[in-house]
């Protein structure tokens, strides 16, 4: 049997942690694990109990959502924190992103892409989802990127294919399907795209092809 991935829910109103552990407690494969009403609370939960994800608010008393972060991830890397806000992202978050957060929601996301989030990022990889991604390109503007350079990074047209869907939630297994390909060749495009944009992992890549003009969001 395969178990279930651990959640806490850290929020400051109520209302939103009852009503996301009454939504996400229904998913067969999810178990919420407890709630944290503050940010100190949160990291004295998160590193007693250990969940496989923390779902954090952006905005909390005492210790805000991404200090909250930074001092779980310094002291714990094994909890994967998945950021949840109901306003603007801030350039803050697309800093954190990777070094202290696995990925970033906005509270108006559906329960079905919130779960499937939720499994992204235990997976191992980061996520966003495209409304977040666009805004974190206009937050991005100004910013040393590769589009600054005087040639842009010279991506096959199949690499560009597998980089536009990167930036959606599709798995590289779904991308594979897409494409009629298999998963692994999807690898190792992918590779070749993050060596080509000099960008450590996915997220990174499609913000830095979104820059660079490579790919659209249409």
């Amino acid at each position: 049997m395969t178990s279930k991935i651990r959640i806490l829910i850290a929020d400051d109103h109520e209302v939103v942690r009852r009503g996301l552990a009454l939504v996400l407690g229904q998913e067969d494969d999810f178990e919420i694990i407890g709630e944290a009403r503050d940010g100190e609370e949160t990291v004295r939960k998160a590193l007693a109990m250990l969940p496989n994800i923390l779902l954090l608010d952006r905005k909390m008393p005492r210790l805000g959502g991404l200090s909250a972060a930074k001092e779980i991830r310094h002291q714990c890397n094994k909890i994967r924190i998945l950021m949840l806000s109901g306003a603007p992202v801030e350039l803050a978050v697309l800093d954190a992103l990777d070094r202290d957060i696995d990925g970033f929601v906005h509270k108006d996301i559906s329960p079905y892409d919130l779960a499937h989030a939720i499994r992204v990022v235990n997976s191992g990889k980061p996520y966003l989802g495209p409304l977040v991604t666009r805004a974190l390109i206009e937050q991005r503007k100004g910013r040393p990127s590769v589009s600054s350079l005087t040639d842009k990074p010279a991506l096959s047209q199949r690499e560009l294919q597998i980089l536009k869907l990167m930036a959606t939630p599709a798995t590289y297994r779904q991308i594979g399907e897409q494409l009629h390909v298999s998963e692994e060749t999807v690898r190792t495009h992918v590779k070749r795209i993050l060596h080509k944009l000099e960008q450590p992992n996915r997220t990174q890549a499609v913000l830095a092809g979104l820059r660079a003009q490579l790919i659209t969001l249409d």
